[in-house]
Formats: C-alpha cells, structure tokens, sequence
C-alpha cells in the first residue's frame, strides 16, 4: 500500500494538478479535484500525464479521507488527445530500443499501452470518479473517461474517436467500454468514421449525463460529486460497479452472485447506518472502506495480470 499524502495539493506533479476541495483546505477533502494540466499544449496526453495520472488513482482508491474524485481539463481544452510531438508511441513501456528480431518480439509481447495502463487504474478506484469535460476531447482524451462513473460534457464540446485517421486502432481498453456504454452500433459509427462531434450529437448521447453549457460543467461536476460524498456508500457504489462491469453472463448467474454480496453487506455498517440516518431523518455517515470493510466474496471474478515482464510479471494474455 503507497503511502498516503498530507496533502495532495502539495504534491510535486508537472502534467496534471490536485485539488482538495475546498482549495484552501491543508488536508484531503472528501472530494478530490484532479486537472489535466499542460498550459499551451490544450492538456495532450503525455507518458508523464499518464504514469501520474495511474499512481494518483492508485493512491486514492486507498485513501479513507477520499469519497469522490472530479477530473477536468485546464482551460477551454479537456484534452486534445496524445501529444503527437512529444512521442511518436505512448503506449511503449520498456525503456529500451530493442534492436534484434528476439528484442523487437519481445517488446511487443510486453507493450502495454499507457492509455490502457490509466483506465484500469480508474476501472480498479474503489471511489466514484466523475469527468467534468469543459471543453473538446478526442482519442485518449475521451477513451480516459470512459470508465468513469458519470460524464458531465460541455455543450460546446468536440467529441472524436478518430483513430482511423492516425492509422491506429481504439486504445485504452476503449473497444471494452465503449460498445457497452452506447451499444454496438453507435460505436462503430464513431470508430468507422473517425470523426469529430458535437457533443450534443445523437450518437453521443447515452455517453453523457448531462450536457451544460462551457461555464458550469466543472460546478456541476462538484454539486453531483459533493452528494455522492455526502450521502451515498463508497463501498456499496463500488461494489454496484463491479456487478456492472465485472458480473457474470446471465440473470440466473447475477441472482446468485449479488445473493451472496447482499447478504454480507445487509450485515455490514454501513446498512445499519443508512437505514438509521433515514428513519431519524438525518444525514448519512458511511464510514465504509472496501480495504477494510468489502465482502469476502469479492472479488469474484479471475484477475489478469497485465504487469509487462520489466515490471513485476508476466501477462496472463
């Protein structure tokens, strides 16, 4: 378990900020404002952004001071995707230039994409994660947000999946997300056509909680995380979660499985809480922590390693 900071707003990070909420706040807040941050450069995704982005879901998906976390982009921009300059691949990890055909074989086995490397550290946060997306977004710059729990988009905002245009393919376990969050269809329009668009597009809409103008996104982004922070369970939305995106494949096998993780919960603290705070007609105080308090079922599904060989194993896949 990595330490946890005194302050996440002292923390010496060049591609991205964070915030406690309120900013004046000398300790972590319950919500946990997270900003892309490259003035100049509309918030390109870079390998430095992304190994900070992963250590700092990592660290506060462990964090009991943490109840939610908001990301946003610095500026008018969310994030214009890759840095094409920066790097001609992001998704390398090794550090090396293989040079023989043993080398360049097994770099590719071991490729993993930094995208990638990103969503499943916000796939695996424990906290509900909210995308506050002020301004366009495309390639990673959308892709990152996909697993999030709720999107709040700009109505000014540019949307693309364009990877058919950079002769690349969907990235950052995006062809996981995103035919599940908008179905099969919308997303092989938008992959197919490699297009930008608005983001009130019909094609775009079941991506979006709400579409608010430019100026409120970030503040309404806060008003949901400040409720979700205030009033709900972190381990019950964390385990909802995961009998979304981890469940199994059929009604029957879902019975069984959310039996057993009803069961445990319905014992746990923090129902007693809930139920309590509602007949005395006060607000909650959910104290769970799925470090300390999730059920012994879980988690109930097979874990991939997908630690490269430099790392500190091998892939499963």
């Amino acid at each position: 378990m990595p330490s946890l900071p005194e302050s996440y707003s002292s923390l010496p990070l060049q591609h991205i900020r964070i915030s406690h909420v309120p900013a004046t706040s000398p300790t972590p807040t319950p919500v946990i404002l997270i900003t892309l941050y490259r003035p100049g450069k509309h918030n390109a995704f870079t390998e430095t952004m992304a190994i900070e982005l992963e250590t700092a879901f990592t660290t506060l998906s462990l964090d009991p001071r943490v109840k939610t976390i908001v990301v946003t982009g610095h500026g008018r921009i969310f994030c214009a995707g890759a840095d094409l300059e920066a790097s001609s691949d992001l998704s390398s990890s090794s550090p090396s230039s293989p040079s023989s055909t043993a080398d360049i074989n097994n770099a590719r086995r071991n490729h993993r994409d930094t995208g990638g490397r990103v969503t499943l550290a916000i796939h695996r946060c424990s906290k509900p994660v909210i995308a506050a997306i002020n301004g366009s977004a495309v390639g990673v710059g959308i892709t990152m947000t996909l697993p999030m729990s709720i999107r709040v988009v700009s109505s000014s905002a540019k949307i693309g999946f364009v990877f058919a245009r950079r002769g690349i393919v969907m990235e950052a376990a995006s062809s996981y997300f995103l035919p599940r969050l908008i179905g099969l269809s919308r997303a092989m329009h938008l992959v197919t056509t490699g297009s930008v668009y608005p983001s009130t597009s019909p094609l775009l809409s079941s991506l979006f909680s709400e579409v608010v103008a430019q100026g409120s996104v970030l503040d309404r982004a806060l008003e949901i995380a400040a409720d979700v922070a205030a009033n709900t369970s972190t381990v019950s939305t964390a385990l909802m979660l995961d009998l979304m995106w981890r469940g199994p494949g059929s009604a029957e096998e879902a019975h069984l499985l959310d039996s057993k993780v009803l069961k445990e919960v319905f014992e746990g603290a923090d129902k007693k809480e809930g139920v309590e705070s509602f007949l005395e007609k006060r607000d909650p105080r959910f104290e769970g922590d799925m470090g300390r308090d999730a059920p012994s079922v879980w988690p109930w599904w097979g874990a991939v390693d997908v630690r490269n060989k430099e790392g500190e194993g091998r892939s499963k896949l």
